[in-house]
């Protein structure tokens, strides 16, 4: 479901006009999306007490790969919201995590989700990965790849079809189901090996509302 986003007024108006100000959708799997159910949707009102973008509090640097900034929180003031920003620098991994339940032993069970919508602008390809509480640390996670967009801002949804997540050799292989991991979801973790700007407005998970910590 597109983005809401809050009038003069003070109410929210729907997807339809936010694409308007977006550059056209990037993957074919965006145009089958479906819409989020009204339990899922996120307007600027409900958005937490502290900095959230779609009630997810903790867009992190990991300290792993240099980045900008290099540890700590991604999220900076936005309009009337937040961005999450960072920025991947060298030729050598790097990685940002979300944490879905907005606190590092928490989880979600993402088994009943078509995907998530993403508002991102990235000069150059990355992956991000879904990765369970079981199987937390080491690069062997199921992943799918992120387009570049020429710096723009884009949006496009990601499905949760085992058949468009895969794994890199250099990484590993996951000794775990994608469907497994989905019922057990930590976080996503955005990776990438080449310097990137990396700039997110939207990360909306279909059928799932994050609680605020």
């Amino acid at each position: 479901m597109p983005a809401p986003r809050r009038t003069k007024a003070g109410t929210t108006v729907l997807a339809a006009i936010s694409v308007l100000l977006l550059a056209p959708l990037s993957a074919p799997a965006a145009q089958a999306a479906p819409g989020a159910p009204a339990h899922a949707r996120v307007g600027v009102r409900d958005e937490c007490s502290s900095p959230s973008i779609n009630r997810l509090q903790k867009w992190l640097a990991s300290g792993e790969g240099t980045t900008v900034p290099s540890t700590g929180s991604l999220l900076l003031p936005e309009g009337d919201g937040y961005a999450a920003k960072i920025v991947f620098q060298n030729n050598e991994w790097h990685v940002a995590v979300v944490w879905l339940g907005n606190q590092f032993d928490a989880q979600a069970d993402l088994g009943h989700s078509a995907g998530f919508w993403l508002t991102y602008s990235a000069d150059d390809d990355f992956y991000v990965q879904l990765r369970p509480a079981s199987h937390w640390s080491g690069g062997d996670k199921w992943l799918t790849r992120i387009p570049a967009t020429g710096g723009q801002l884009v949006r496009t949804f990601f499905p949760f079809d085992a058949g468009s997540w895969t794994w890199l050799p250099e990484l590993g292989q996951p000794q775990y189901s994608f469907a497994s991991a989905l019922t057990e979801a930590r976080g996503l973790v955005f990776v990438g090996k080449t310097p990137n700007s990396l700039d997110f407005r939207e990360l909306l998970i279909d059928g799932y509302r994050p609680p605020c910590r």
